[in-house]
């Protein structure tokens, strides 16, 4: 396992990014790298509402650490909340970025708490393979637990999910993140009413969440895209979007129409 050969870029909502030499994609939408989080694994599955709630404790569940932007972007929820429960970030990367390129991240500069921004650096500077639990701010109850490794390395994990961020590069690059294999592990570490976003909203990879026995829906997708789709193990967690047919989606998987 090696960092990632990236590239440094600004999407148009003027957050960073990084364009992945290896899988020949950028790690976010080019139009807002920002935006689309916020949208995406933010707004639509509900996560802002459960952080209102103030619950016993949250638990999220991402594929594909990337950048980190979307831990930082919880820590800064929570602490602008002023809340208190114990929230458990996991997150698995098989080539975390390097401590230099963290260093060039703006993400400060879209934080109400802007020095959670200097907090990547020290992270991705410490990696090592396997788990890695860190308490980055040691007066508040927020643990990230990062598996350095592949997500089909991960056994399991103590919590269970509240919310999965499925944000790996899309299926046309990193087809094994998109399997039905992937989508049943990533169900057994949820609870019955978790909630998985995404930023896909192709059938194949929508086949592969409903043979894994994920309730469909689609949401509209971030800066200009079509789609997003939106899965939960509970119907009742997704009735206020468009539902997909999963039945027929498991017919023309098992008729082999994917591939």
């Amino acid at each position: 396992m090696t960092t990632d050969s990236a590239k440094h870029h600004f999407s148009k909502d003027g957050s960073s990014t990084l364009y992945s030499d290896k899988f020949g994609q950028f790690y976010h939408n080019p139009n807002g790298a920002v935006s689309e989080s916020n949208h995406v694994f933010f707004d639509i599955p509900g996560v802002n509402l459960a952080l209102n709630n103030e619950p016993e404790a949250l638990t999220v569940f991402e594929v594909g650490f990337g950048t980190g932007l979307n831990f930082l972007l919880l820590l800064d929820r929570y602490l602008s909340g002023k809340l208190a429960f114990p929230v458990h970030f996991y997150s698995v990367e098989a080539f975390p970025v390097s401590k230099k390129m963290a260093e060039s991240f703006n993400f400060d500069e879209f934080l109400t708490h802007k020095k959670f921004g200097k907090l990547l650096p020290g992270i991705f500077g410490q990696l090592q393979p396997g788990l890695n639990t860190i308490k980055p701010l040691p007066e508040h109850e927020v643990y990230l637990h990062l598996f350095y490794g592949f997500f089909d390395e991960l056994d399991h994990i103590d919590n269970t999910v509240d919310f999965i961020f499925h944000d790996a590069f899309s299926p046309e690059v990193n087809k094994e993140l998109w399997t039905v294999g992937t989508f049943r592990k990533l169900a057994s570490f949820g609870k019955k009413n978790a909630v998985l976003s995404t930023y896909c909203a192709a059938s194949k990879a929508r086949a592969a969440m409903a043979k894994a026995g994920w309730k469909l829906a689609k949401a509209p997708g971030a800066l200009g895209k079509r789609e997003m789709t939106i899965a939960s193990l509970s119907e009742q967690k997704i009735s206020g979007f468009k539902r997909v047919n999963e039945s027929r989606l498991i017919e023309r998987f098992d008729a082999g129409e994917f591939g």
